[in-house]
């Protein structure tokens, strides 16, 4: 596997662009994108838990029950969500607007919006640039860059990877983008998250496929507990690498979902490091545990953590808040076994051993938390399973990002 350029532009056949629309009054950044295939793609999507959905989940919900799609049109800056039968008519308008420039039925469009709760979407301004979105597709790294800085909000980093494969002695690209900074928690988190590839897969297999990657990546990643009311992850497939169809039974479905996984792992880490405010990437890494689900557990939960987050943004070797962390988890362990340590690239230092201090060194431990990235390793001393979880500290810059984010 080899990591390239271009994004959700990079396997064929796909085109991307965007354009500004000024959906949120006063801004100039681009806010609307178009993702589209000439050819219909097997498509699979997954989507937010939270019993209230943004119009735009309800209606590519229904739209990708068939798993066919030629197209993704985006917001940002308005979420559409919790605006009634109004809301409900302006996610149509916008798959529709879309479909008449496209030529194709809105049914083969999922549609996807970002950004303020509870205002009504200004759909009028997003039908009077359809053209000029049309226009800005592209099939090269540029339309793939105007697309997510169109789907962007309080990201400050952009999240992209796109990788190449060997399938049947064929070359086969994956591409994604993905947005999310806060909001951000398991099933699903704060996310719009678009996968492109070229592969030709069933629909059934690539659904497969995309809910184990989902559950490695997406579901593994916090950034302050919270889940919204709009997120998705949609991967389209149109088959132009020209393999032999990928199903369920055959081998080659293992090396495509080794990169699917791969794709969804890095946006994820992508976003736990860019979450709102952030100055460090935390990973959590629970292992000697009697099984990953298990393990995924324990890390989720000192992840989630905004004691441990608060310590890792301070430099505080408090590894006494893992321990609590362990404790409310909800699954069973014994303490007097645990161990655990901080690693960066300074090194590594243990500083619990069976449930007490290891009178290590305050300053090493605190050199090594300084660091970008981070990792918490915690042996339970019970099993031979593992999991990890992202997630990042917790400063200053998150009250501050979100005391005032309608404004």
């Amino acid at each position: 596997m080899t990591e390239i350029k271009g994004g959700v532009c990079a396997p064929k056949g796909f085109l991307a662009g965007g354009v500004s629309c000024e959906i949120k009054k006063g801004s100039t950044k681009k806010d609307l994108a178009l993702i589209y295939s000439k050819n219909l793609c097997s498509t699979a999507a997954m989507f937010t838990r939270n019993k209230v959905k943004a119009a735009s989940v309800v209606l590519s919900q229904a739209n990708i029950s068939d798993g066919k799609l030629r197209a993704i049109i985006a917001n940002s800056g308005n979420a559409n969500a919790c605006t009634g039968q109004e809301g409900t008519a302006a996610a149509k308008r916008m798959a529709q607007a879309a479909a008449d420039n496209l030529l194709i039925s809105p049914s083969e469009i999922a549609v996807a919006s970002t950004g303020v709760i509870g205002v009504p979407l200004p759909i009028e301004k997003i039908e009077a640039n359809i053209d000029a979105l049309k226009a800005s597709l592209k099939s090269d790294e540029s339309g793939h860059d105007a697309a997510l800085e169109a789907i962007m909000t309080t990201d400050i980093r952009k999240k992209e990877i796109a990788v190449e494969i060997e399938i049947d002695g064929k070359i086969i690209r994956v591409g994604a983008m993905a947005k999310g900074s806060g909001m951000i928690h398991p099933n699903m988190a704060t996310m719009l998250c678009f996968v492109t590839t070229d592969a030709a897969i069933l629909p059934s297999t690539l659904d497969a496929c995309l809910r184990r990657a989902v559950s490695r990546s997406f579901n593994r990643v916090t950034v302050d507990g919270d889940t919204s009311t709009n997120d998705m992850i949609v991967v389209m497939a149109n088959g132009e690498a020209g393999n032999t169809l990928i199903t369920d039974t055959d081998g080659e479905n293992e090396i495509f979902y080794a990169a699917l996984e791969y794709v969804c792992v890095s946006l994820a880490r992508q976003m736990a490091r860019d979450g709102e405010g952030a100055t460090k990437l935390v990973t959590v890494t629970v292992k000697g545990a009697q099984s990953e689900e298990k393990a995924a557990v324990f890390a989720r939960s000192v992840a989630a953590s905004s004691l441990v987050k608060a310590a890792c943004f301070g430099a505080d070797a408090n590894w006494g808040r893992v321990l609590c962390a362990l404790g409310y988890s909800g699954e069973d362990f014994d303490p007097n076994k645990t161990s655990v340590s901080f690693r960066s690239a300074c090194g590594e230092i243990e500083v619990c051993s069976k449930g007490v201090t290891t009178h290590f060194s305050e300053e090493k431990a605190k050199e090594i938390l300084l660091q970008e990235e981070i990792e918490i390793i915690v042996n339970l001393n019970d099993g031979r399973e593992s999991a990890s979880f992202w997630g990042c500290d917790l400063t200053y810059d998150y009250v501050k990002i979100n005391g005032d984010y309608r404004s």
